[in-house]
């Protein structure tokens, strides 16, 4: 049973307002990468031995996957929560880094322009909600959409690190991101003894012990979006993060660092 099986809370989200933070992010990128050298598209990334060229590859298969799944007879129903998501990615792993390899083999600023073409005809801004086969297996569109936001946002990042570039990220998508993945981390370790705050975009109770129920919770963790989403997918550690003070936590069972990363 994965983590997110049994708990009682699924945060919505607004489908139209996904679908657009996914254009929206895809397009910041697509404007990074159009202003990338040869010798940038050449260096490496924290992911493995991924390239540059690999990253940008592996961002285009995030939002191309929409309209290819589009394409594909739609399940009779999903069987794929968003919270088991975060949780079913990583045996995935080899399959996902071969197809990357052949998707970067294109010309990576026409590859990425050809599939935002796609994803638009595939998704037009007001769209009807179907049943879709993925990877984990059958989602709802407005489901795998927050997904291709974690993505995009996550990747978006790791491209940042890798070329030094700044790169603007979608409010929308960034609130998504962090707060599907502080969601993840209350399934992965449910109780009500810890409250973690990354503010301005989430507020979620996890760890078992005692719960609290008003005033100033004994156990608080907070942090910034950004460095949330690193350590939730592994880019950072607890412990680098509390030496370098971009994390507080108060308490005597504020030590999260045992549940994290969330997903990797």
């Amino acid at each position: 049973m994965s983590p997110a099986r049994g708990t009682s809370r699924t945060r919505s989200y607004d489908p139209a307002k996904t679908r657009a933070a996914v254009g929206a992010q895809f397009a910041h990128v697509r404007t990074a990468v159009g202003e990338l050298t040869p010798e940038q598209f050449a260096l490496p990334t924290r992911l493995g031995d991924w390239s540059v060229r690999e990253l940008v590859g592996h961002l285009s298969m995030v939002v191309g996957s929409v309209p290819g799944n589009l394409r594909r007879p739609a399940p009779a129903q999903a069987e794929t929560a968003l919270l088991d998501w975060p949780f079913a990615t990583a045996p995935l792993a080899s399959g996902i880094d071969d197809d990357t390899r052949a998707v970067a083999a294109d010309e990576p600023v026409e590859l990425l322009a050809r599939t935002a073409e796609q994803f638009a005809e595939a998704v037009p801004p007001s769209f009807e909600d179907r049943p879709l086969p993925t990877r984990v297996g059958a989602m709802r569109l407005a489901d795998y959409l927050v997904t291709r936001c974690v993505e995009l946002v996550v990747h978006t990042d790791d491209l940042a690190a890798a070329t030094g570039v700044t790169i603007p990220y979608d409010r929308q998508a960034l609130a998504t991101t962090t707060r599907l993945l502080a969601d993840a981390l209350a399934a992965k370790a449910p109780g009500g003894s810890v409250e973690l705050r990354v503010p301005p975009f989430a507020v979620v109770q996890c760890v078992e012990g005692p719960r609290h129920t008003r005033g100033t919770p004994p156990n608080v963790v907070e942090t910034d979006p950004l460095t949330w989403i690193r350590l939730a997918t592994g880019r950072t550690t607890w412990a680098e993060e509390l030496a370098a003070a971009t994390v507080t936590a108060s308490g005597e069972r504020a030590d999260i660092g045992r549940s994290l990363p969330v997903m990797s």
